[in-house]
């Protein structure tokens, strides 16, 4: 596929410039990916990959959703996890993709050659521990979102997701978390409840209780707007001392 007219032209001017897997590289090293790198475009439904496949690029979401999902023996399948802007999509040194990723919304990826990419890592400190550092986070995220599929309430799952894509989007746009925090959300009420493991209709009753008890204030269907960030924390069931403020 074609690079995207709004991809954007030089790494320094990359809207996920400061959190993605390029954060800590300097000048010479920024030009050394910017020769293996390229874009690509997705349309909302795509296939990015499939589970299996042998992935010949790694890369990082410069803007949209894509989902990652397994499929079980018996065909049935479970959404794991979301990519949002400036999450690495690959592995380096694993060859095959664990799992399938498509895109929910239009995705524009930033990409990178794999074999090239993991010969500059080898030579290149700032980027292997930046990766290391946002695998990390990943499993620190993994092993969050155990609880929130395992022991939380429907309310308080509603409540984590609004939190969680708050939160990124704060950091994505540099505004920085405040008590009051606006956005637009950018998964369907469908592909929320897949995510969350709920019905439609118990997704679409939660959001319209937390807007009812001014939680949270909605403009149609997506443009959110959370008046009181501590308070949407405590509805979420987590401890919002210190989490998002600063």
């Amino acid at each position: 596929m074609n690079a995207p007219a709004l991809s954007p032209a030089r790494c320094g001017d990359c809207p996920i410039r400061h959190r993605a897997v390029c954060a800590r590289c300097d000048a010479d090293e920024l030009n050394e990916l910017d020769a293996i790198k390229y874009y690509r475009t997705y349309e909302a439904g795509q296939p990015i990959i499939w589970a299996g496949d042998v992935m010949t690029f790694v890369g990082s979401v410069v803007s949209g959703i894509a989902t990652l999902t397994q499929t079980m023996e018996d065909g049935r399948t479970q959404m794991v996890g979301l990519l949002l802007p400036s999450d690495f999509v690959g592995r380096p040194g694993r060859e095959g993709a664990a799992y399938d990723v498509a895109a929910t919304t239009d995705v524009v990826m930033c990409c990178f050659r794999r074999k090239p990419f993991e010969e500059l890592m080898e030579r290149t400190p700032h980027i292997a521990h930046r990766l290391l550092q946002m695998t990390l986070d990943e499993l620190d995220a993994a092993r969050e979102w155990m609880l929130v599929l395992g022991r939380k309430t429907a309310r308080e799952k509603i409540a984590s997701l609004l939190s969680i894509i708050a939160r990124r989007d704060a950091s994505l746009t540099r505004r920085g978390a405040t008590s009051r925090m606006v956005f637009d959300l950018p998964l369907t009420r469908e592909a929320m409840a897949d995510y969350l493991g709920l019905t439609l209709e118990t997704v679409s009753r939660q959001i319209s209780a937390l807007k009812r008890d001014g939680v949270i204030e909605l403009e149609g269907k997506r443009h959110v707007t959370v008046p009181d960030m501590h308070r949407l924390m405590e509805e979420a069931g987590d401890d919002s001392d210190g989490v998002f403020l600063g």
